[in-house]
């Protein structure tokens, strides 16, 4: 049953349920373990510790760890939905525009990987310079990455409307790139005024918020638990093909269209019953009958009657 429930969203499970098992590891030891202790990295004037001043200490291996598993298996997430939507599993990207824009997203991603990786390496007690740069170039790659995939869903979104799952995760995604670009600045400024609090608490409001970010790829790639094993969203015409199947506001696999129905005036052969009157395959008009051919009495009005309706799967 697993197996088919177990998809490539588990990605952005593991990489938001590590990247919020890390923050709170690191400042439940501060809190608890340290009695809010002072570091050495930490301004005189400053009570509360960044994130990188908890992760400089012992518990620097956890923070690096940390880091690397959710980064890793975040970029995944960028790779399996770019994978998906080029195999049908996943509404597809049908531009260029689309495919460079999910390209990018990938790109800049893996600069915020580095950033991240490299500023649990290099920490703020040893080498805060080096720390500092490879902070901003997180911040900076993770966010354009986010521009990115907002404008490859906005597109998304335009072509297949009845898909309500993009628009959501594009909202989503947006609401992240506002409100971390807002508090980003914050930061910013209070970090080089000298409020040291101020700029403390606001990373680590930053970092959570950061981690419903990373949770938001699951409606993104769930979807594709749908479409396995079927012939996904291919197709010639992709637009005409999700415009006609979701006419009614549901998408095809919402529909659970198989391919197995049959129906009177389509692809239904042999003979059935109807009551106690016989007949053949509706394309057939005329029967045979004391050797000569004549149209089946009442077949015009049977036929029109029944026309387009499904037949159970015992006919």
């Amino acid at each position: 049953m697993l197996r088919g429930i177990l998809s490539y969203w588990i990605f952005p499970i593991i990489s938001g349920v590590v990247w919020l098992g890390t923050l709170l590891g690191l400042l439940i030891y501060w809190c608890v373990n340290e009695d809010r202790r002072h570091y050495s990295s930490m301004d005189s004037r400053q009570t509360i510790a960044y994130i990188s001043d908890v992760g400089a200490s012992t518990l620097k291996p956890l923070f690096i760890a940390g880091c690397a598993v959710t980064t890793v298996f975040l970029d995944l997430s960028f790779g399996a939905d770019r994978w998906l939507r080029h195999k049908g599993r996943l509404v597809p990207n049908t531009t260029v525009t689309e495919k460079v824009l999910s390209g990018m997203t990938i790109v800049f991603a893996i600069i915020g990987t580095c950033g991240l990786i490299l500023l649990s390496i290099f920490d703020t007690a040893r080498h805060p310079k080096l720390h500092n740069i490879f902070l901003l170039l997180f911040i900076a790659g993770y966010v354009i990455s986010a521009i990115f995939i907002c404008w490859e869903y906005q597109r998304l979104g335009m072509r297949y409307r009845d898909h309500r799952v993009l628009r959501i995760s594009f909202w989503i995604k947006l609401a992240f790139v506002i409100v971390e670009i807002i508090l980003a600045v914050a930061f910013a400024s209070c970090s080089f005024t000298e409020h040291y609090n101020p700029a403390a608490v606001l990373e680590w409001v930053i970092a959570f918020i950061f981690s419903f970010y990373v949770f938001s790829f699951w409606i993104d790639l769930y979807p594709a638990v749908r479409t396995k094993g079927s012939g996904g969203y291919r197709g010639n015409n992709k637009g005409a093909m999700m415009n006609g199947h979701h006419a009614s506001g549901q998408s095809m696999e919402e529909q659970g269209i198989t391919g197995n129905d049959r129906t009177l005036m389509g692809e239904g052969h042999g003979h059935g019953h109807v009551g106690n009157h016989s007949y053949d395959d509706p394309r057939n008009s005329s029967y045979s009958g004391n050797g000569h051919s004549a149209s089946r009495p009442g077949t015009a009005n049977q036929q029109s009657g029944l026309r387009g309706m499904a037949l159970p799967n015992d006919f």
